[in-house]
């Protein structure tokens, strides 16, 4: 299925075909578009895309020429999280095309936004959207599409109340009608990921030796960095870099380090397109540079770090000794990691992910208010308000006041390490991985300094 369209999924960036050098990148103090006035300017845009005369189905009926505008229209129900029966409305009635034949890929890729937004805001939302749960009951029982059942079913089993007797005869519905199901990423992981079945899945209370993880080069003379989170996607990330020669860096005395946010704004799991960043291996390869102000809401005003995962393309070389995409099979991928990692399923996510297509991972800031998505207090912890969820992307703090100028951004700090390891450019490996607490509290540098002793 189509992932959003361009136009309003912002949070995508078209990766260079070669790796651009890194630079120090400059710093705009004011910028015109994070100004009181663009901010509002920017949610009355939501505001008249989310205009009940939009989802008039007469007017616009959900067939291809009206692709952009019901992807728009259903992007700012999302984005605004309204309280409103014509929102509901909007999206039962393109959620009653699940079932139907003969769609198109724009028709396709409609229902793919509004499955999302529906999944968002039932889950988040329950006394408004709680009304859409028997079109997902509908859609598992007759869809012939995996990914909008998977995504009924997370929907289903994400709810507050859901009944663990509905779960188990819902799971037994889907592994009927999809007797291939394991072979299917988006049902393998969602009926793994259902209460009942949690501790056999790829959730284990421990993990394996971490001091053996960032010990290990993935291949000699690569820049390393690691992003060391918590199961709990609303804390907060911490971002460590090792330099060529295995050396971690430093600031004073201390390890370097930077905040970084891997929430989806979807509340959506890794598997789906648009959930949260996977755990695993990534290359990092290069920028993407800002294009001036189109996409400063999108990703701030600073270049993005290029992250690509297996089998996607437009990486120079996955494999430093082999040009092009990795291609590869699982095993091949395990023999990138230490040995007492390859057997632990969540490190393998970004293998899963880019199997079924995921891509255009990056680390960027974010030009957008803090307050942008008005859902956000129920999606990320109060405590790093400040950063956005993104679509999958690593998110870093850029704050602006409301004249415009810049507060806080850590983008140059990052660019300037990368830059710095690398000796004039941005090439290595990424590993996410989530470090399992009994606190809800960020990984600290403390924490990970005894693994390096």
């Amino acid at each position: 299925m189509s992932s959003a369209v361009a136009a309003i999924a912002f949070l995508l960036a078209a990766s260079p075909s070669q790796p651009i050098k890194a630079q120090t990148p400059p710093i705009r103090a004011y910028q015109t578009k994070a100004t009181a006035i663009a901010r509002d300017a920017q949610i009355l845009d939501q505001q008249q895309k989310a205009n009940p005369s939009r989802f008039d189905l007469k007017k616009y009926p959900i067939t291809d020429s009206n692709a952009t505008h019901w992807q728009e229209s259903l992007w700012a129900i999302g984005v605004l999280a309204l309280d409103k029966s014509y929102a509901l409305q909007a999206l039962e009635n393109v959620l009653q095309m699940t079932t139907a034949a003969n769609l198109s890929d724009p028709q396709k890729g409609i229902i793919d936004m509004a499955m999302q937004v529906s999944l968002e805001l039932y889950t988040l939302k329950p006394e408004v959207y709680g009304k859409l749960q028997p079109h997902f009951l509908r859609t598992i029982n007759s869809s012939d599409d995996s990914q909008w059942v998977a995504l009924s079913l997370a929907a289903i089993t994400k709810s507050a109340n859901a009944d663990p007797n509905q779960l188990a005869k819902l799971k037994l519905k889907v592994q009927q009608r999809f007797p291939k199901w394991s072979q299917d990423l988006h049902l393998r992981a969602t009926l793994q990921n259902l209460p009942s079945d949690r501790l056999v899945a790829d959730k284990p209370k421990t993990i394996p030796n971490l001091t053996d993880l960032l010990k290990w080069q993935v291949a000699p003379q690569q820049a390393h960095v690691y992003v060391l989170c918590r199961p709990n996607r609303d804390v907060l990330c911490l971002m460590l870099i090792k330099d060529r020669n295995g050396k971690f860096l430093k600031q004073g005395q201390q390890l370097w380090s930077v905040p970084l946010l891997l929430q989806s704004v979807r509340n959506l799991d890794w598997y789906f397109t648009n959930g949260r960043t996977p755990q695993g291996l990534y290359r990092m390869e290069g920028i993407s540079r800002q294009p001036d102000d189109e996409f400063f809401h999108a990703y701030g005003q600073f270049s993005l770090v290029n992250l690509f995962v297996p089998f996607e393309d437009g990486v120079n070389a996955f494999l430093p000794n082999q040009k092009g995409k990795f291609t590869g099979n699982l095993q091949a991928y395990q023999a990138l990691l230490p040995p007492t990692w390859r057997d632990y399923a969540p490190i393998q996510q970004t293998f899963w992910a880019g199997n079924v297509g995921r891509s255009l991972f990056r680390i960027h800031g974010s030009g957008a208010a803090i307050d942008f998505f008005r859902n956000k207090d129920k999606v990320v912890n109060s405590k790093n308000f400040d950063w956005n969820a993104t679509l999958g992307c690593l998110s870093a703090i850029e704050i602006y006041d409301d004249r415009g100028s810049l507060i806080k951004a850590d983008m140059p700090k990052i660019l300037n390490a990368l830059n710095t390891v690398g000796k004039g450019k941005i090439e290595g490996y990424l590993i996410v991985v989530d470090v399992p607490s009994v606190s809800n509290e960020p990984v600290s540098v403390a924490e990970i300094a005894k693994y390096l002793n």
